[in-house]
């Protein structure tokens, strides 16, 4: 492959510089739902549930139609204004007044968060489809270098006060929109756009649009309910590391940290030299297994130092997303990439929205006094369920050509069939 072009290198630094906005409110967020609030630890932290959940919600509900948006007018002008929303949202929440100002900015923020999926659509414009697994595994890996850079970052502003960090984010997203306002090209062609239409610019007018596409819908469960399984992570890991190992804040961000950097390295390292070797859906397949096997040790381990070996093994699960999302770009053509990712975006968001549903509820049980027994290792029980269900739907999607549109060039032939592994 040949080096990235820019607008590549502008998607990697967006999606890098957004991880990193992100991940440097994430320390000071409790304070300032007490400080704005003026309510206690216990309160905040239910009131932090609602606006996670909020975010969620709007980045469910509007993904498709971001997606839309991009195929309609390009990915240069929606990606941009996305980021100058973002830079509006920071600002508003570190000026806001009262938890009604919180809530009305992570609404915000879900909105302007449909950024990933034009940005995925960028990748898939410029890229020949045998060599986007590889990039969207660039981009896992710029998130999650972002993700471990960020947290640090906004303990450390957050001695100057909760509101810091959001100035910090703000200024971060400004500079990125400048850098894109120069550097970042229109990536779709006039002649590959298309109409928009509000019908299909919602979850349930793409997924009845995506249905006649043989074979994507399947790989959309599989997205999904991995999605569902990986989630276990940032939904249950801080609870689930103290309950059972009896871990510090410490002990948990570097765990985190480590986790960040052992997918970063093999985002980079080794989602295309896997997808090169034995294609895509053997790809995902690795990977969907090597999580199983990680949550298992997880599930079972009973001291906390064992979790760092086990970590090794898990980070294996970074390639499945970019494997799963190059599947999916195959099968549409060009002028629908952008739906197509914000659909994708929208399965992220439901996960997210069904994940809190599924792991904190049977977490808070197991280990309660009423539970028959104890067993914090539940939520990896459930992870492992969605995995399992996840990796019997992708063993039994057929296999399918690549649509005429869905790339620039053909991918290498693998025994007479260019998708073989996919």
């Amino acid at each position: 492959m040949s080096a990235p072009s820019p607008a590549v290198r502008f998607v990697l630094v967006t999606i890098l510089i957004d991880a990193i906005g992100f991940g440097i409110v994430i320390p000071v967020l409790p304070d300032l739902v007490m400080t704005v609030g003026k309510v206690g630890l216990a309160e905040a932290t239910r009131i932090g549930g609602w606006l996670a959940l909020l975010y969620a919600l709007f980045q469910f509900l509007l993904g498709p139609a971001i997606g839309n948006l991009a195929d309609r007018f390009g990915r240069r002008p929606v990606l941009l204004g996305a980021l100058a929303g973002y830079a509006v949202d920071y600002v508003l929440m570190a000026f806001a007044p009262t938890l009604a100002w919180l809530f009305v900015g992570r609404a915000l923020a879900g909105v302007f968060g449909g950024t990933y999926g034009p940005a995925q659509a960028a990748i898939a414009d410029t890229t020949a489809p045998a060599d986007r697994a590889k990039l969207f595994g660039y981009i896992g890996a710029a998130f999650g270098i972002g993700f471990i850079a960020g947290p640090a970052v906004g303990g450390l502003l957050g001695v100057f006060g909760p509101r810091a960090p959001f100035y910090a984010a703000a200024a971060l997203a400004a500079f990125n929109l400048l850098y894109g306002l120069f550097f970042f090209p229109e990536t779709l062609p006039p002649a590959l756009r298309r109409r928009f239409d509000w019908k299909r610019a919602n979850p349930l007018g793409a997924l009845i649009s995506f249905s006649a596409i043989p074979g994507l819908l399947p790989i959309a469960a599989v997205y999904f309910l991995w999605q569902l399984a990986s989630l276990v992570y940032p939904t249950a890991w801080s609870w689930f590391a103290i309950v059972r190992f009896g871990w510090s804040s410490l002990m948990i961000g570097a765990s985190l940290a480590f986790v960040g950097l052992t997918m970063v390295i093999v985002q980079v390292g080794l989602t295309g030299r896997i997808v090169a070797a034995v294609g895509e859906r053997r790809t995902a397949e690795i990977g969907i297994v090597g999580a199983i096997i990680g949550f298992a040790l997880f599930m079972l381990i009973p001291q906390g130092w064992m979790a760092f070996p086990a970590m090794a093994v898990v980070a294996l699960q970074s390639v499945v997303q970019p494997a799963l999302s190059a599947m999916l770009s195959r099968r549409v053509p060009a002028d629908r990439q952008g739906e197509l990712q914000g659909f994708g975006g929208s399965l992220m968001s439901l996960g997210a929205i069904v994940a809190p549903i599924a792991y904190s509820p049977a977490l808070a049980w197991f280990t309660s006094a009423e539970a028959p027994f104890r067993f914090p290792g539940v939520v990896f029980a459930i992870a492992i369920v969605a995995a399992l269900c996840a990796l019997g739907v992708l063993v039994a999607v057929p296999r399918a050509k690549r649509h005429e549109g869905a790339g620039l060039e053909p991918a290498p032939q693998r025994g007479g069939d260019p998708l073989a592994g996919s």
